[in-house]
């Protein structure tokens, strides 16, 4: 049986402020994709479930929010905290969820089986908030499209070893597609489904790691 105190503890504070800063930080990272966002608030959720997917899941998910679980959150202390914080109801069909979240190193299901929006309202899709090891120190990746100039570069650690493949395909369906949120503790990185990612070459890694002195 979960824990009681997992259950009720761990929340924001001040639901409405608290919210609101999430949103923000949130909404400034779809804005500048690559650029990532730190929740510098109290918050506790329950494991396996990380501080920043915490605040993203309270701040998003509420009564009109059909949420999908990784099936190790769905068996942890996670249904409870989010019934009791933000009332959100929880759904076994993917294609139902608007929120989807997966706890590090949890399986990638294939894109296409979320809500992927119609060309009439794009906006009714799914977006994953995916738990990465840190967002530092994995695989170079380069960030291109809407709100980045010219490049912007993010190396997740941790990252779904069919997550490009599917990536690549997700952006071929645009408008419809789905959107998705690393998370690492507490920071984030957004990548709306109009950034492009590709993977760094050795060549062009080595070029950009300057030259050692003396």
């Amino acid at each position: 049986m979960p824990d009681r105190t997992e259950t009720f503890a761990g929340g924001f504070a001040n639901a409405v402020f608290d919210s609101q800063a999430v949103f923000r930080t949130l909404m400034d990272c779809m804005a500048r994709p690559g650029q990532t966002g730190e929740v510098t608030l109290s918050l506790a959720p329950p494991a396996p479930l990380g501080i920043a997917a915490g605040a993203v899941m309270l701040t998003l998910c509420d009564h009109d929010t059909p949420v999908w679980l990784s099936p190790k959150l769905s068996q942890s202390p996670v249904p409870g905290w989010l019934a009791f914080h933000g009332g959100a109801p929880l759904t076994t069909e993917r294609h139902e969820a608007r929120f989807a979240f997966f706890e590090g190193r949890a399986p990638l299901p294939s894109l296409g089986a979320f809500a992927l929006g119609s060309q009439e309202y794009p906006d009714r899709s799914t977006t994953l908030i995916i738990e990465v090891a840190s967002l530092d120190n994995g695989q170079p990746l380069t960030l291109s499209g809407p709100g980045i100039r010219d490049t912007a570069g993010i190396a997740p650690n941790g990252l779904p070893a069919d997550f490009l493949r599917q990536w690549s395909g997700n952006g071929a369906l645009f408008p419809r597609g789905v959107d998705v949120v690393l998370t690492a503790g507490r920071r984030l990185v957004a990548l709306p489904r109009t950034c492009k990612i590709t993977a760094k070459t050795l060549t062009e890694s080595v070029a950009e790691t300057p030259a050692s002195e003396g």
